[in-house]
């Protein structure tokens, strides 16, 4: 837990250095970068005003320190004639919408999260289930069938199967006449469900052809050890070999995998979210990287940052419950 902290501050860090540091190296001045916070109607006064109000005449260090301090504490902007409070966690406000950045990305998280949660249920319970059933019946026709399919999801990339999704269903058959169009889950729960339909499958078509490969390969690993033959001679039942002694100890590289694509996920499904028109933090990214709005990049990249860590984190402390041989050692 310390190790994460710890990495955050080493991502914040480096991440100011991307856009505050290396433009200086590259020759950026800071006038310039201060007539992206002015905008059009740049002149020589508002350039040092906003210079003076927001600090970028100091050093580096205490840019970062004020930063920082933005994110836990808040802080105060002086755009005008009156200063405006940017309240915790504050990661400034755009260059373009002049909105702050917390609460743009707030309303872009729900759409994101519901994406990334529906997918992740899918591909984890049917890549594992594939990969187990194909273990179990190795060389069979429906283990070479699912590994043939498993080779196709993870060589498809996702925006063929998302627009063949919506080819297939929008127009040939117009089970979504209307679209992909993003419910709220507070506001009509069934709808939230029926809107992320194609967007989940899709999604999970790519990831859970992966998960059937890597489940398939642990346990045809697992299952040759000294201590599943063991099970079967105390006489346990065929099925408590499987689920309690085999998939427990074939699960950890699945669950390592998960905790990072999934966290990838919550940082924004870029593609995903450009097929099918949502309004998520991958489109958002997308948009603040077009426009050259730092703030607004800084603040999904610290964002996802922060869930890929999280997620590392949580798949440590799993890896205790699913594998003895972690408590043991």
């Amino acid at each position: 837990m310390i190790a994460a902290v710890m990495l955050l501050l080493v991502v914040s860090a480096v991440t100011f250095a991307i856009f505050f540091l290396v433009p200086r190296l590259g020759g950026q001045t800071i006038d310039q970068l201060a007539v992206q916070y002015v905008g059009k109607d740049a002149n020589p006064d508002s350039i040092a005003a906003v210079k003076a109000n927001l600090g970028l005449d100091q050093p580096l260090y205490t840019q970062y320190f004020d930063f920082i301090k933005g994110i836990f504490v808040g802080a105060e902007y002086n755009f005008g004639p009156d200063p405006s409070m940017c309240n915790a966690p504050c990661f400034g406000y755009s260059f373009k919408t002049h909105v702050e950045v917390w609460p743009e990305l707030m309303d872009r998280v729900p759409i994101t999260f519901s994406l990334a949660i529906g997918a992740a249920v899918i591909w984890l319970l049917s890549g594992v289930a594939i990969g187990v059933l194909s273990a179990l019946k190795r060389g069979s026709i429906f283990d070479r069938f699912a590994m043939t399919l498993a080779l196709a999801g993870v060589s498809l990339p996702i925006f063929f199967t998302g627009m063949l999704g919506l080819a297939l269903f929008t127009v040939q058959w117009p089970l979504w006449s209307d679209g992909v169009n993003y419910v709220p889950f507070a506001d009509n729960p069934a709808d939230w469900a029926w809107n992320l339909i194609i967007p989940w499958c899709s999604l999970a078509f790519l990831y859970s052809a992966l998960y059937a490969r890597l489940t398939r390969a642990g346990m045809l690993e697992v299952m040759g050890e000294d201590y599943i033959r063991t099970a079967r001679a105390k006489g346990l039942r065929e099925s408590t070999v499987v689920a309690k002694h085999g998939l427990r100890s074939a699960l950890t590289p699945i669950v390592t995998i998960f905790g990072m694509d999934f966290g990838l996920l919550l940082g924004g499904a870029v593609i995903t979210e450009q097929v099918f028109s949502l309004q998520g933090m991958g489109s958002y990214a997308i948009q603040s990287v077009k426009d050259a709005d730092l703030p607004i990049v800084m603040g999904v990249t610290l964002f996802a940052a922060f869930f890929i860590v999280f997620c590392n984190l949580l798949v440590d402390l799993v890896y205790a419950a699913i594998d003895p041989r972690v408590r043991y050692s």
